[in-house]
């Protein structure tokens, strides 16, 4: 098993009696508390994928989405500047602009505040006859964004961290497996649910030791072994690389092309790009919390221009079957954590890096808020 950068990210094995290789603490799974720790440090000062450059493509057009739970609203104005704003009225707080589509502003549905495309408010009924009024200080709250190809980020914090070099980074690595995201263009989006907690689902995703176990389908196509699987990560970024197998059972989809590698990705702390070998093609994922012990995401698929339609459909049968097991799976483990039966767990570092990092970042992100409280030892 190569762990490359990996293992910078995993904080020094501790003795047993402060942790050793043990998991977070299965309480963190199912207390409300520790989710709302969550929500507020990890979650909502990140950068998030909002949705596809192509539905903001020309001015005017505009799409609403989410931010960590935060309405927000992205468009591209009449100058051609891409915009985003928190998409919650300054008068009551309803959510203003839903969907996707073309305007040349935005109104409020419950009681017509209108907002030009820059944010500015610019219309409050029978606001002139409150004495004192001052609609200047009533804009849309400002949100950042990137626009990356075909894929649009957004951040409610005031402050984000830089998303740059995670994002060369992250281009780097797609490139080294033959993809170039500028080309890509937007397929469609798919909305999901999971009955495990939003942890789970990417510790899930983190780790390949039970693919041969569990995805037959998958270790058809790819070498799963330790030899051959590759763990690296850093600056935010955790990344898998599964070689092309050589020889073995046929593969249930055409998988020889371009791409010459499966190649999966987490960009901290809830972002996935999963990349399958054959033609190009891309899709990324957003875990959201839906309560303590339930998540929900969104997938938005990507290809290269002029891919084959019957590779399309073949491979998204692929990945679906894939993650019709991996739901099994975490819901399995979410059942067990949330029983009580123990405190935690114990990891393998040499298989499971990449799952030690996320979870040493999710500790070191609520570990000391007071809302969280400490673990009890395993039995």
């Amino acid at each position: 098993m190569t762990t490359g950068g990996a293992a910078a990210l995993v904080a020094p094995p501790r003795p047993p009696e402060e942790g050793g290789t043990a998991t977070l603490p299965y309480t963190w799974y199912r207390d409300p508390a520790v989710l709302d720790a969550e929500e507020e440090l990890l979650l909502r000062p990140a950068w998030q994928y909002a949705g596809p450059a192509a539905w903001v493509a020309e001015p005017g057009s505009y799409f609403a989405a989410t931010c960590a739970g935060v309405p927000v609203v992205v468009v591209r104005d009449t100058e051609g500047v891409l915009r985003a704003h928190v998409n919650v009225c300054r008068h009551r707080g309803t959510v203003v602009a839903r969907g996707c589509g073309s305007c040349t502003r935005l109104r409020c549905p419950y009681h017509a505040w209108t907002y030009a495309l820059d944010g500015t408010l610019v219309v409050a009924p029978r606001s002139a006859r409150e004495a004192g009024f001052d609609g200047t200080a009533l804009s849309l709250l400002p949100a950042h964004v990137i626009e990356w190809g075909p894929l649009v980020f957004v951040a409610v914090d005031s402050d984000p961290s830089p998303l740059g070099p995670t994002l060369e980074r992250l281009a780097s690595q797609l490139s080294a497996v033959g993809i170039e995201h500028e080309g890509l263009r937007f397929w469609g989006r798919s909305e999901w649910t999971s009955g495990a907690n939003w942890k789970i689902v990417l510790e899930n995703y983190l780790e390949c030791y039970h693919c041969g176990v569990a995805h037959p389908g998958f270790a058809a196509v790819m070498d799963t072994t330790p030899e051959g699987y590759e763990l690296s990560g850093a600056d935010g970024l955790l990344s898998h690389r599964a070689p092309l197998r050589q020889e073995g059972a046929a593969p249930p989809y055409p998988a020889l092309g371009p791409v010459t590698a499966g190649a999966y990705h987490v960009l901290l702390p809830n972002m996935t790009f999963d990349i399958n070998p054959g033609q190009p093609n891309l899709a990324v994922s957003v875990t959201l919390p839906d309560g303590t012990t339930r998540s929900k995401g969104h997938t938005d698929r990507f290809f290269g221009e002029g891919v084959d339609p019957g590779f399309v459909s073949d491979m998204i049968a692929f990945d679906d079957e894939v993650n019709a097991q991996d739901e099994e799976l975490v819901a399995a483990v979410q059942q067990g954590v949330g029983s009580g039966a123990l405190g935690s767990g114990r990891l393998l570092l040499g298989s499971e890096g990449l799952l030690a990092a996320f979870q040493e970042f999710v500790r070191r992100g609520v570990g000391a808020d007071p809302r969280v409280q400490p673990p009890r030892r395993s039995p």
